[in-house]
């Protein structure tokens, strides 16, 4: 494959070109869907693209960064229109206060597919902070997660959840809807076959909820957690057909759920290794 090329060899260095203002639409759900563009920002993101198989189609960086990373440039598909810009224009663009050299535009991956069920999901109730989105993303992924369900809250394709996530967002395959749409997903789910269940806090009963560890993870499962404040809202809590929380000491009073997210998703990893 033929690499890319820079489109200029001169850098543009103005804040009032049009592709900077083109660009800093995609810092909003808006602007993205308008544009049909993902903004993503840092070498690792691009390498992450990169290994995934992507199609980067705009390119902007520096002439350290372009010097510096030659080989990965290198990489870049024939159709990627590649950029120098000055430090300020990449500042201007990018949404971190210290971005590393480098953005990049992507096409929205494509929404998770209705076909057979996986067989484990982890479905998020309105969760809002975009740095917990990520992170969950990190750990599914880690976690053998299939499938990623969404039920408003934080957009999981803006630059701050995709630098958290490490690029884990672009690898699950992601489904965004409504909360009566989700619910209607897990009903299916559940009449489906596979186990519903839902994390809350220790004592939240009656029922007393199992310690994590007691479930069969190894089923067929969807995991649904819960708003950072609020936790799951009553009428998906009410569909699930097991209750789990994390036992952990009455100093606090529940736990970040990014935080809870990594031993209930990881605990399936642990029993199908003791299998």
């Amino acid at each position: 494959m033929t690499s890319a090329r820079l489109n200029t060899a001169e850098p543009i260095t103005s804040r009032r070109n049009p592709l900077v203002r083109r660009l800093r639409l995609l810092h909003h759900a808006r602007g993205r869907i308008q544009e049909g563009l993902l903004l993503l920002e840092g070498t690792h993101l691009l390498e992450e693209v990169l290994r995934l198989g992507l199609q980067p189609l705009e390119l902007l960086a520096t002439p350290p960064w372009w010097a510096r990373q030659s080989g990965l440039a290198a990489a870049l598909p024939e159709a990627c229109i590649c950029h120098l810009v000055s430090e300020e224009v990449l500042a201007a663009i990018a949404t971190t206060r210290h971005p590393d050299g480098v953005v990049l535009t992507l096409p929205p991956p494509p929404e998770a597919s209705c076909g057979s069920w996986p067989s484990l999901v982890l479905a998020l109730d309105g969760l809002q902070d975009p740095g917990n989105l990520g992170t969950l993303m990190r750990t599914a992924l880690a976690s053998g997660v299939e499938a990623l369900w969404l039920a408003d809250g934080a957009d999981p394709l803006q630059p701050k959840v995709l630098r958290a996530s490490a690029g884990a967002a672009l690898a699950l395959p992601l489904r965004r809807e409504p909360r009566a749409a989700l619910g209607e997903r897990l009903a299916a789910a559940r009449a489906a076959g596979l186990q519903l269940v839902v994390a809350v806090r220790p004592g939240a009963g009656p029922p007393e909820p199992l310690p994590y560890w007691q479930l069969d993870w190894r089923l067929p499962t969807v995991l649904l957690l819960g708003n950072e404040g609020a936790g799951v809202s009553a009428d998906l809590e009410a569909l699930a057909s097991v209750r789990v929380t994390i036992p952990h000491s009455a100093a606090v009073e529940s736990l970040n759920v990014a935080v809870a997210a990594a031993p209930l998703l990881l605990e399936r990893l642990r029993q199908q290794a003791g299998a």
